[in-house]
């Protein structure tokens, strides 16, 4: 078509006045180095200006982004009755013998749950895939596994499975199967119905991920030194013979040397020395509110176009300091299959009065165990914005009230807890839709 770019290619164009911009492919998502484009909030597969329709043409970018050029989202949102019912890890703490688990590498890609008609994202969203790797996939046996490109490659992969074009790009993408989550029977029988499925579908993007028995200690930390040094992430150790549970249990854990976290992007500190002119660090907040900046592990062009203020990003850090900063963090990418949501910490106070040291801690104990089991019904409010829409979301108590473009819709619920679930739910669909949080 002409004005397609290839992938990596730039050109530039005249900007009002004298201005020139720099336009570019990167992987199938268009940027523009103009302020229109730039300061736009959604995430930056989901935006266009009036440069890249100019250059595509309006059709052109109205297919790229799958909807109206000025609203279109990145994935098709979905119920949040849609998300699917995965198994999520623990920890491992070096608190327990691991002789006996399945081990395997931890996977640095795109969860993805396979329902037999659909890939679904842990939020509940559809991935849009091209026909020809839907078609490669088993329509009687429900999976659980990681959209993958390779190690190293997590934003290489992100931006690939959420663009909605359908593009050759996935066949940089491998479905990596892990488990059979609607199989009743223990975790060795459903891996062997993975590999037999794998066998029958017979496609070289749909993967077993392979698993060994751990030896013990010295055997884990020697397979987690392999794979780290390759660049892999980690490992993961799921208990032998253990049933597919929903929500995290300790029957599968996760062991890393650097630990990971997610924290919302609350400004950009500008760069010095070979930094000059662009991103420096970004300065970021974590959910209990503490705040410390990320400056490391952000390629070139990521300091040029860094990730917006209010988006959530994944960092890797090597532990906390006293204070609860993270040490050492460094930025491994954007996330937008997670929710974010700041802890509402409950002050306790204890009078200064004749009681005893040991009385004071334990009301003071009681009094916070209290506060915390009543924590998500306290009034909290939130803000997000997109191309087109505002949406405040408040609770108060039991009642939810909704603000759309100064429309208000006040819905009342039996419980505090109850309308908080409500709110998760409207705020994945709001970060879905690709409206960003308003930080003050």
């Amino acid at each position: 078509m002409a004005g397609e770019l290839a992938d990596g290619e730039t050109t530039q164009v005249k900007g009002s006045g004298s201005a020139v911009y720099t336009l570019k492919n990167s992987g199938g998502v268009y940027s523009c180095s103009c302020p229109a484009w730039r300061n736009q909030g959604a995430a930056p597969e989901r935006r266009t200006c009036k440069h890249i329709r100019a250059l595509r043409g309006v059709e052109a970018e109205a297919a790229r982004l799958g909807a109206d050029t000025d609203a279109s989202p990145a994935r098709i949102p979905a119920e949040p009755s849609d998300a699917p019912p995965l198994l999520l890890a623990h920890s491992w703490e070096d608190d327990a013998d691991l002789t006996g688990w399945w081990m395997s590498e931890k996977l640095d890609g795109v969860r993805a749950y396979w329902d037999g008609e659909r890939l679904i994202s842990r939020l509940g969203n559809t991935f849009v895939a091209p026909e020809w790797f839907v078609a490669g996939l088993p329509r009687d046996l429900p999976l659980d596994g990681e959209l993958f490109s390779g190690r190293k490659r997590f934003q290489r992969t992100v931006g690939i499975v959420r663009r909605q074009d359908k593009s050759d790009a996935w066949r940089e993408i491998a479905y990596v199967v892990f488990d059979a989550p609607k199989l009743f029977g223990p975790f060795e029988e459903r891996m062997r119905a993975v590999e037999a499925a794998v066998a029958a579908a017979n496609v070289d993007y749909l993967r077993a991920h392979p698993h060994e028995p751990c030896r013990g200690t010295a055997h884990l930390r020697q397979e987690l030194a392999r794979v780290e040094a390759l660049g892999g992430e980690g490992l993961m150790l799921r208990r032998p013979a253990s049933l597919y549970e929903v929500g995290r249990s300790s029957s599968l854990l996760k062991v890393k040397t650097f630990k990971d976290a997610e924290a919302r992007v609350i400004g950009h500190q500008p760069g010095a020395g070979r930094h000059k002119g662009r991103l420096g660090a970004l300065a970021c907040e974590l959910a209990d509110g503490t705040r410390f900046s990320v400056g490391t592990g952000l390629s070139d062009d990521e300091r040029r176009d860094p990730p917006a203020i209010g988006a959530v990003i994944t960092f890797r850090y090597q532990e906390l300091s006293d204070d609860g900063v993270p040490r050492f963090p460094s930025y491994v990418g954007v996330r937008d299959d997670v929710v974010f949501l700041p802890k509402v910490v409950p002050t306790v106070e204890v009078a200064a009065d004749r009681r005893t040291a040991s009385q004071q801690r334990a009301e003071a104990a009681a009094k916070a165990a209290r506060a915390t089991k009543t924590v998500r019904e306290q009034d909290a409010s939130r803000t997000f914005r997109g191309p087109s829409q505002t949406v405040t979301l408040t609770l108060r108590g039991a009642e939810l009230r909704s603000v759309v473009d100064g429309d208000t819709t006040v819905q009342s619920f039996a419980t505090g807890a109850d309308a908080w679930r409500h709110a998760d739910s409207r705020i994945a669909e709001l970060l879905a839709r690709g409206l960003v949080e308003v930080i003050a």
